[in-house]
């Protein structure tokens, strides 16, 4: 390799690539017995990290040698079989190689022009995923990063093309669990807070339709212009599913358009109960799907879907004099015309290999899978008297405590504070890692099943951890 060249020849090349997968097979082989969880405080890794870059060359062996030491174990084991805090990601190894190739290929897909066959492919993926949530054929999307981004694209799409969008006296209409992307996609497009309305949900945290509806009346009788209600097709929090089919009644009576966050859930439809959970999905003029959670991708895999498509290129399309050459018409499309990305990678390319290796039954049996044990998770929390069930299994989240033999004034702030510090002391542990969250006020402890690894036995193996660990004092 000459010092001054940044080629490798092919036979350097191929030896580093199969160090790489030797490296990321074992990791993956090994998960099991590997901790959950490792974390470490910034004053521990920047001594380890902080430093110059090197002038010259550093032999790869002893970079990657580096990495394993002093920066990959000090991460969430997001695919790990006991992780289940937040909302866990376990990739296939086909969809890891698609983003390999993605990468070695330096697609870039912003245009038909450059990117042909990768931009049909995702076409493909597009209508697969629009055909699962019962989308007519006129609608279709684009791939993004994460919910995140595709929330937001949403948003300014429906800003962009509703006639009330652009209003000073525009109003969207959410509920407490409407996901925090969506609040900060408002701050981003500029929506005063007094523009969003927070609605009551019930029991359960789902979206009142009756409030929805009493909401946009009185608005309206106030001058007000509605334009926009986001449902939750599976909340972060607990996993409720709002209402979808009486929402979109609601939304279509009044004008409204609806949004529906199907981050979480949305690939639930796959299967027959995932479908019966997300009934009327199919009537949102929007839906946000992530790829990179149920569809078992690596991040990131987000993915937006518009009943109209023709709208996100209303919304997006800009021709700027340096991209004349890259215009098209009729069934070719510029995939930057249909978001904020003009650079963009080929996200299609790992969720067709995946699918193409797999088969869609596999996916659905994995799915089934998760949905299984999350109910088997709650049969075990009611059987253990040292549990206490807040939130029944709803998709794949359970919420719940440890209980205490406490009463009076302070109780909950002490259930507070045991249960905030199991948490801490199940990820230290490297046993398994949950996360937190609050139903009805109260501080519970949520177990979310995402992982196409996870078994029956890593379920209880937490689960009996969390009810027969010592409570701190």
């Amino acid at each position: 390799m000459s010092p001054d060249s940044l080629d490798l020849d092919p036979a350097l090349m191929r030896r580093l690539g199969y160090r790489v997968v030797d490296l990321l097979v074992d990791r993956i082989a090994g998960l099991d017995a590997d901790r959950a969880w490792g974390g470490a405080p910034r004053a521990e890794l920047e001594p380890r990290l902080s430093e110059p870059p090197p002038a010259g060359t550093r032999d790869f062996d002893a970079i990657l040698d580096r990495l394993t030491r002093d920066v990959l174990p000090f991460a969430g084991r997001i695919d790990h079989p006991r992780f289940f805090a937040f909302i866990p990601s376990c990739p296939t190894w086909p969809g890891i190689l698609g983003d390999f190739i993605a990468a070695g290929y330096n697609i870039f897909q912003g245009t038909w022009l450059e990117s042909a066959g990768p931009s049909m492919l995702e076409l493909v993926v597009l209508d697969w995923f629009r055909q699962w949530v019962g989308y007519p054929v006129e609608a279709s999307g684009v791939l993004l990063s994460g919910g995140s981004a595709a929330n937001l694209t949403a948003l300014a799409c429906v800003r962009e093309t509703h006639p009330a969008g652009r209003s000073p006296h525009a109003r969207i209409y959410v509920s407490p669990e409407t996901h925090s992307s969506l609040e900060r996609a408002t701050r981003i497009l500029g929506f005063q807070r007094g523009q969003i309305r927070v609605l009551p949900t019930d029991g359960r945290g789902r979206l009142l339709p009756e409030a929805l509806a009493a909401a946009v009346e009185e608005d309206a009788r106030a001058g007000l212009a509605p334009f926009l209600a986001i449902g939750n097709a599976g909340t972060t929090s607990t996993g409720a599913v709002d209402p979808l089919r009486e929402l979109a009644a609601v939304c279509a009576e009044h004008g409204l358009w609806l949004h529906a966050d199907a981050a979480y859930g949305g690939f639930a439809v796959l299967t027959e109960r995932g479908r019966a959970l997300l009934d009327g999905l199919e009537l949102a003029d929007s839906i946000t799907l992530d790829p990179h959670k149920w569809l078992f991708q690596p991040y990131e895999a987000g993915c937006l879907l518009v009943r109209r498509a023709e709208l996100l290129h209303r919304a997006f399309h800009i021709i700027a004099d340096y991209l004349q050459d890259t215009a098209v018409a009729g069934a070719e499309v510029n995939f930057a015309d249909r978001g904020i990305q003009l650079t963009r990678s080929a996200r299609a390319l790992k969720i067709w290999i995946s699918l193409q290796y797999f088969g869609v039954d596999t996916f659905r049996r994995a799915i089934d899978r998760a949905l299984d044990l999350a109910l088997h998770a709650q049969r075990i929390i009611e059987a253990m008297p040292q549990l206490e069930l807040l939130s029944p299994a709803a998709l794949s989240i359970v919420c719940f405590r440890r209980r205490l033999p406490v009463e009076g004034p302070d109780a909950e702030a002490d259930l507070e504070r045991v249960n905030a510090a199991l948490v801490q002391r199940l990820a230290q542990s490297g046993v398994g890692m949950i996360s937190s969250t609050r139903v009805a006020g109260r501080y519970a402890l949520r177990l979310c099943i995402m992982n196409h690894r996870s078994r029956a036995e890593d379920v209880e193996r937490v689960l009996r951890w969390l009810a027969e660990e010592p409570l701190p004092a």
